[in-house]
C-alpha cells in the first residue's frame, strides 16, 4: 500500500497561479453550464448527447464502436453506454452487434439523430463563438489551444 506524499513534497501554486487555477475552473463551470442549458432547453439535448452525436456523425456511415466511441468523448464506457440508451429511446441512435467481431457494439446515428444534431448546432457554435470566442483576444483563444492541445497530449490514454 502507497502512502500519500508529505506535505512538504508538494509545489505549491503561487498566488497568480492559484488567480488563474480558480478563474479557469469558474469559467469553465459556467461556460459548459451555459452551452449545455442552452442545448437542453432549445433541443432537448446535453452537452455530452450533443457531442456524442457530433462524432457519430463526423464517423464513416456515421457509426463507432462503443469504445472507440467513449474514448473520443473522454468519458467512461459505463457513462457512454447510459448517454446512448437515452439517445436510443429517443430515436436519435441505434446500436447493433459488430458485424466484424459479435463482441463489440456500434453506436449508429439515425436519420433523426442527424436531423436534431444539425438543428441544435447552430445554437451550440453560436454558444461558443458568443460566450467564447468572441469574449477574448484571438491571441487568448490561441493560447487556450495550444494549453489544452498539450494537456490532451499529456494526459491521453491515462485513465480517468
Amino acid at each position: 500500500m502507497t502512502q500519500a506524499p508529505s506535505t512538504s513534497d508538494t509545489h505549491w501554486l503561487d498566488d497568480d497561479q492559484q488567480r488563474d487555477w480558480r478563474a479557469f475552473l469558474g469559467g469553465s463551470t459556467v461556460l459548459f453550464e451555459r452551452l449545455d442549458r442552452d442545448l437542453r432547453e432549445s433541443h432537448n439535448l446535453s452537452m455530452p448527447e450533443y457531442e456524442i452525436l457530433v462524432r457519430l456523425s463526423e464517423a464513416p456511415s456515421r457509426r463507432m464502436r462503443m469504445a472507440e466511441l467513449a474514448a473520443s468523448v473522454a468519458q467512461s464506457r459505463s457513462r457512454t453506454t447510459h448517454t446512448i440508451a437515452r439517445l436510443q429511446n429517443a430515436g436519435l441512435v441505434a446500436r447493433e452487434a459488430s458485424p466484424d467481431d459479435g463482441r463489440g457494439v456500434l453506436a449508429q446515428l439515425t436519420t433523426a439523430g442527424l436531423s436534431r444534431l444539425e438543428e441544435a448546432a447552430h445554437t451550440h457554435v453560436r454558444g461558443v463563438r458568443e460566450y467564447l470566442v468572441d469574449a477574448v483576444s484571438p491571441d487568448d483563444f490561441a493560447a487556450i489551444g495550444r494549453a489544452f492541445d498539450a494537456i490532451r497530449r499529456e494526459l491521453h490514454g491515462k485513465p480517468f
